[in-house]
């Protein structure tokens, strides 16, 4: 009983978290319309899509208020561009086959390379900026200037000619919103199954006052479900805790980071999940294959750096005890490892298919299994902890 409570809480904030996102993206696209297409995905859409690692993050920050709250933000991001990289692009590749739309999917390899070559930067001055016992604020601010760097190298790279595309893209009007489908559901049917969109846009054309509102309320709804989350992954993470009005429970007395790896990971990539699968069965390959990747960028920079830079200006320095340097830096290293493993997968070849998503899976099957055996203090993953730590001193990272 002590592990189903914190469980059922998890599995609820994740549909929550799913069905606010999908309002957040409708109302964040609209607000954002006249933007041109790749201005918009860089800033508005990576927001939407990474909003639930952001509030995670800060949460467990201004919840825990220590160094175990911050390596639970490190965990929550962390395992979500593990998540991210691994188990979206398999599960999108694995829908179009089983439906037979495609034995298989052409992804430009350009853009893999481009944002894979951009993530492994990104996580390798991550994995070298957090290694100190003491984080400050310039590091957040370190972290966020990485992924503004990003964006300005993306935008200045471009051809003329897909900048003029990207404008032509951007004239986007009220009817490009319209969902037939939305029209025909109830009033309360919306607000029972948090269709924000149906509550607060109705049967009417969307405007500028219904997308604020609905993107208020999402925004809402996502932090506070957020925050609920960080409380169910402390909990689990205790090795007792105490439930208002149900009394003392035992939790799993393991360290928060190793929770958040999983659970609050997979939790808050759940909407991008769906916006993938979505994407890949309407054939918008590159869209659910390479934006696993470029929104990584998103969550390990600004998801992470944000939280720590606010939490820092306002509480002072986080003083990290050597545990959890060690820890933080093995998991660091992991992250960079895979994030190499998946981006070799990604551009071997012309093509993605059922094998090489059986392949990701299996490699996050296996990242899930070493994660539960860390927090079982299992010799066998104890031993290659030592030796991810031992590789991060040598090079006199952490």
């Amino acid at each position: 009983m002590g592990i189903i409570i914190p469980l059922i809480l998890i599995t609820i904030c994740c549909l929550v978290i799913w069905r606010a996102g999908d309002g957040f993206m409708t109302a964040s696209e609209y607000v954002g319309r006249n933007l041109s297409e790749g201005v918009r995905g860089a800033t508005i859409n990576a927001v939407a899509s990474s909003m639930p690692e952001v509030f995670t993050s800060l949460f467990f920050l201004f919840v825990l208020m220590d160094a175990s709250g911050f390596s639970g933000g490190i965990g929550t991001t962390a395992g979500s561009a593990i998540f991210n990289g691994m188990v979206i692009p398999a599960v999108s590749v694995i829908a179009v086959t089983t439906m037979g739309l495609a034995k298989k999917i052409h992804v430009s390899r350009k853009v893999l390379l481009r944002d894979g070559i951009a993530l492994l930067i990104a996580e390798f001055i991550f994995l070298v900026l957090i290694s100190g016992s003491t984080l400050y604020w310039y590091h957040g601010l370190i972290l966020m200037l990485v992924y503004v760097v990003y964006i300005v190298y993306m935008f200045s790279t471009m051809s003329r000619k897909e900048k003029e595309e990207f404008m032509e893209e951007s004239h986007i009007t009220a009817e490009d919103f319209e969902d037939e489908e939305r029209k025909h559901k109830h009033f309360l049917l919306g607000l029972f199954t948090l269709d924000l969109e149906r509550v607060f846009i109705g049967k009417t054309k969307i405007n500028d006052t219904k997308a604020w509102w609905l993107l208020i309320s999402a925004t809402v709804a996502i932090a506070a479900v957020c925050y609920l989350l960080v409380v169910a992954c402390e909990w689990l993470g205790e090795k007792t805790y105490h439930v208002p009005y149900l009394g003392e429970f035992s939790g799993l007395d393991i360290p928060v980071m190793f929770v958040a790896l999983i659970l609050a990971s997979a939790a808050s990539s759940f909407p991008d999940t769906i916006i993938s699968i979505k994407d890949a069965q309407r054939g918008k390959y590159d869209d659910a294959i390479s934006n696993a990747l470029g929104s990584n960028i998103f969550d390990v920079c600004f998801a992470l750096g944000f939280p720590l830079f606010i939490f820092t200006i306002i509480q002072g320095p986080i003083h990290m005890p050597l545990e959890i340097v060690d820890l933080s830096s093995e998991l660091r290293f992991l992250l960079w490892l895979l994030t190499l493993v998946a981006v070799i997968i990604f551009t071997y070849g012309k093509y993605i298919g059922r094998t090489k998503a059986v392949i990701l899976l299996s490699i996050y099957f296996l990242f899930v299994i070493y994660i539960i055996a860390r927090g079982a203090d299992n010799p066998v993953a104890n031993a290659i902890a030592d030796f991810l730590v031992s590789i991060v001193r040598y090079f006199r990272i952490a």
